[in-house]
Formats: C-alpha cells, structure tokens, sequence
C-alpha cells in the first residue's frame, strides 16, 4: 500500500496476542481492563486538501470490563480470537460466516450480523489494518471493468502470469477480485471512468464507448466497495491516469457514492489514506444539468433533504469545497433530483454522443 507500509500476517497475530495479554495480566491485578480504538465517525474526521482524505483527528472510545459490557467485551476478544486463528491458518471467513461461528460462543453470540460486523470494524481501526488483513473478507463484489485494460494477475496453482484483456468479455466484464494489491495493469488508456449505476455502465459497454473515448469503464453498482475503490486507486496512481466519476444528481450521488470514493469515510477512517482516490474528478448530474438540459426529475424525500443538510453541517470535505456547497443548496432549493437514466429523453444514446464528451472537455462544468 502507498504511504504506509502494510503489516505482514505475523505482524497482526502478534498484536492479537499483545492485546489479549494486556487484559489477561489487567484480570489477574484485579484491575479493569480496557479495549481502545479511534471513534469511527464523521466527528473524529479532518479533511486536508493536501493529504486528499479524511484522517482521524484523535478521538478515541474505551470499552471497560464491568458486569454491563461483558458481554460485548467477551464479542471483540472472540472476535480477535478468530482473526488469529484465520491468519495463522492462513484461511479465511465471510462477514457473514464469522457470524455464524458466533452462534458456537455461547452467551457472547451475536443476535444479528451488524453487531458481528460493527465488532469486526472496531478490532480493524484498534489494529489500524483493513478486514482483509484480519482474514475477514466481504461478500459484496469489487465491481466490474471494461475496456483498454490489461490486468496482470497470478493463477493461484502454479503462480505463472495471467494477462486479463478486459476488451476481451463480449457483452460481459472482468469482475474486481476481493484483494488487489498483487495486480498489475497494461494501458493506454487517457482516463478512468467510474460510474454509479449498472444499466449506464451496461449501455457504455454495450456501444463500446470505451474504444471511442480510449477509456477504462468501472461499475461502481452504487457505494463502491473497499476492493473497487483500491482498484481504482491502484490503476490510477501506477498508470498515472485521471479518474472521472459519473453518478446521478441526488445527495446521495455526491455525499456517499462520489465523496467515499474520493476522500473515504469517517467509518473507515484509520485506512482511508489506501482506499479513496484523492484525483477522482465529478462529471456526474448537476443541479445545473439538471436546468441546462431539461431533464425529467423526481421530488427530493425527506432523506434527501436530511441528507443535504447533514452534508452541509457535519461532512468536512462538503465544508471545505463552496463548489459543492452551492450545489447541496441549489439542489435543496430546486426541491428535485434526476438520474443518470434521465438522459435518454435527448435519445437513448445522447450520453455517449453528447453529454459525456462535453462534461469532459469543460473542466467548468466539474465539482470538485
């Protein structure tokens, strides 16, 4: 990973131990032990435009051994307990499937999956490493890729070399694996494009945009995921190529698909620095799109309009940007917003023809 350099296995299997020494030694003092990770929020985030992504500002939250945490203090221990086991084993388990081991823990089991989950995400920023290095692994894909690529992976068998031509998949697409590090890429390409919705990307790769605009087309199907969002990191910062990102004009386009892929989030923020894309530039639908081009629209929700002003009063990169606060507003005020579907009332391929070669060619037209 740049930046920092990443733990090895053995690394993070020695601190399991370190930190299940320190509260065994704590319970034979008498003395309550304690769990300490960074408070995973958007409240311990700080945005510099330098850096790129958001980084904690300090903030901590202990988890003390008394009789009313027991049990969740029991959940983080045999929650590490399986990491140590998995990358000792060098194995490893689904989100999903940790929480079903958890139904062997007796009365530290979990009821539902988010507390497993939120469990493993406290133990990922106590260790300050990513799930994957816990041997914890999502189940959710990494996304999809067309166009001028070449992914060099390796088969797991004999470790020989396999070269990936992502032109290559007919009416299909390569699929982003779950870890990416060992990739390595062949392109010519003159940009990424990540796009929000499957459909856009289905019509993209179905008139082959890609070829026409010498381009590499990636699904983001909504949030990207960790594997996607260093997928397209990685691309970008070896092949030295910049980052378009294409979603629709709603709040949640801008504050949660577009700002995690660019400057990450305040969940996530002790492994931000390797999983946002600091150059990703947004060409997706703006309010003033929405005016230039007439498009067809919806009536914001009430979660829209919360969204909005939660954007505008707590996210440090909305802040920091009078682009993007002016946008938020101007969307408010329009009380509407549009996808990227909305398009097609200038005809089915008016986003290849038209909207897409002028967003790119106007940096004007861009947020930031």
């Amino acid at each position: 990973m740049p930046g920092k350099k990443k733990r090895k296995k053995s690394d993070v299997s020695s601190e399991i131990k370190k930190v299940a020494k320190g509260v065994y030694s704590k319970i034979l003092k008498k003395k309550q032990p304690e769990l300490e990770s960074p408070l995973r929020s958007l409240s311990n985030v700080e945005y510099n435009s330098d850096d790129g992504y958001f980084e904690l500002s300090g903030k901590t939250k202990k988890r003390t051994l008394t009789a009313a945490s027991a049990k969740t203090f029991a959940q983080i221990l045999r929650m590490m307990s399986l990491s140590k086991n998995l990358i000792e084993k060098d194995d490893i388990a689904s989100k999903r499937e940790a929480y079903y081991i958890s139904k062997n823990w007796d009365e530290a089991r979990f009821k539902e999956q988010p507390e497993s989950d939120s469990a493993m995400d406290d133990i990922e920023a106590m260790m300050m490493v990513n799930r994957e290095q816990l041997g914890f692994i999502p189940e959710e894909k990494g996304g999809e890729v067309a166009g001028k690529l070449k992914v060099i992976d390796k088969d797991p068998d004999t470790g020989k070399q396999l070269k990936i031509d992502c032109t290559k998949f007919g009416s299909g697409a390569y699929s982003i694996p779950i870890s990416v590090e060992h990739l390595k890429f062949e392109t010519k390409a003159k940009f990424v494009l990540a796009i929000e919705t499957a459909g856009m990307f289905q019509r993209l790769v179905k008139h082959k945009y890609w070829k026409k605009a010498n381009c590499i087309l990636v699904s983001m199907g909504g949030v990207p995921t960790r594997a996607c969002r260093r997928f397209i990191r990685k691309l970008s910062e070896d092949k030295k190529i910049p980052v378009y990102v294409f979603t629709d004009g709603d709040p949640y386009g801008y504050g949660s698909i577009y700002r995690t892929l660019k400057v990450g989030s305040g969940n996530a923020a002790h492994i931000n620095e390797f999983f946002c894309v600091p150059n990703a530039h947004f060409i997706g639908i703006t309010p003033q799109d929405i005016e230039e081009y007439k498009l067809p629209t919806h009536p914001l929700k009430d979660v829209d309009i919360k969204k909005i002003k939660d954007l505008l009063k707590n996210d440090p990169f909305i802040q920091h940007h009078a682009k993007w606060k002016k946008a938020l507003k101007k969307l408010k005020a329009m009380k509407v917003r549009a996808e990227q579907q909305a398009l097609a009332k200038h005809g089915l391929n008016f986003v290849i023809s038209d909207y897409l070669p002028k967003k790119i060619k106007n940096r004007k037209t861009w947020l930031p």
